[in-house]
């Protein structure tokens, strides 16, 4: 099939997904995760050998691409005067949000599925993820992006996320020379960034040339191929870098719109559907008690590791409840840890025919 022709497909099925978003209220990436485990699914039944061209080069760079954006735009419009205020409770709910399900996880994958010990590490890390960027585009839908609450919430999904990079490093992959200079150059990258970008946006910006977009895509594109080389992953970074701008770009409400429609006009429905595509319905169904006890566990162990602790800070009811299940979702970094535990031949791929 020729790209523009498999472009075509994509897009219509984001169509789909909108439409389908907009008919049932549910959230517009929960239903392209939808859209392309399904299509997926009926391609491959009815079809044959055809599949929907997840790992065509084009397709994966725009999916990549959709999650760095998204994750920036998340860490960008967290205001940096709330977090001042709200960084203990934000630490407190990412924190409590990996460890009661690493540990609750690990433990039931082992003594009730008797998996072996590597592989339940690896099931209590990819379980105790969350995913921002899902959050970022739920919370972008329903307004509460823009409120203290849900600046909240995505820097407790960054924290949370951030344990799944330094588990995997701890358990599976001892940090090298190469986790050093990623370290040591983003240092220095996340203290300069923030002096020199208020300046280059007031030379060069407001220009049709679009400058600005094309100076962020550099610096996130520089950062997570540097993330990557050292056995990283390119999203923290571009999480990192939103912080550290988000008295620059967070505050330029027009630059954040430029941002959002090239995102999510064009390149978080590559990412979502491309994430459905991967799920094997088959497979799902010849696991389903697995399935479900995994499912059950996490959504257990969230439930007891976050909802307390937003008791402890006051949060009402209604807000506590909201976060636990935000906080029980996950699709990148889950999708990491199972990629990672596959590459590493801790977990194996195996066809389920239908």
């Amino acid at each position: 099939m020729d790209v523009l022709t498999l472009a075509t497909l994509w897009l219509g099925l984001a169509l789909l997904a909108t439409l389908i978003s907009h008919w049932f209220k549910i959230a517009i990436a929960l239903t392209e995760i939808f859209v392309g485990i399904l299509v997926q699914f009926l391609i491959v039944m009815f079809i044959g050998g055809f599949a929907l061209g997840s790992d065509e080069p084009w397709i994966k760079f725009l999916s990549s691409t959709g999650a760095i954006l998204l994750t920036f735009l998340a860490g960008a419009e967290l205001d940096p005067v709330v977090f001042k205020l709200k960084w203990k409770e934000a630490t407190a709910v990412g924190l409590s949000g990996f460890v009661a399900p690493f540990l609750g996880c690990t433990a039931i994958v082992y003594y009730c599925l008797g998996w072996s010990q590597q592989a339940s590490l690896l099931t209590g890390v990819a379980l105790f993820t969350t995913s921002v960027a899902v959050v970022y585009a739920v919370m972008l839908e329903s307004g509460l992006s823009r409120t203290n609450y849900g600046k909240t919430l995505l820097a407790a999904c960054f924290i949370n996320d951030l344990g799944t990079v330094l588990a995997l490093g701890f358990l599976f992959s001892p940090f090298t020379i190469k986790t050093v200079i990623f370290f040591v150059v983003g240092l220095i990258v996340f203290v300069i960034l923030p002096l020199i970008t208020p300046r280059i946006f007031n030379y060069f910006g407001e220009k049709p040339s679009e400058m600005e977009v094309k100076y962020l895509l550099f610096c996130l594109f520089g950062m997570g191929a540097l993330a990557s080389w050292a056995g990283s992953e390119a999203v923290l970074p571009a999480y990192i870098i939103g912080m550290v701008l988000a008295g620059t770009v967070g505050k330029n409400h027009i630059l954040i719109r430029r941002l959002r429609t090239m995102a999510f006009g064009l390149l978080t429905p590559f990412y979502f559907i491309r994430a459905g595509s991967f799920v094997s319905v088959p497979a799902l169904f010849s696991g389903l008690t697995t399935f479900i006890l995994l499912i059950a566990a996490k959504i257990l162990t969230k439930f007891v590791g976050v909802y307390p602790v937003t008791k402890i800070y006051k949060t009402p009811n209604k807000e506590a409840m909201y976060t636990r299940l935000l906080m029980s979702t996950g699709l990148t970094f889950g999708s990491i840890s199972a990629l990672f535990g596959l590459n590493h031949h801790i977990i194996t791929r195996v066809n389920i025919p239908f």
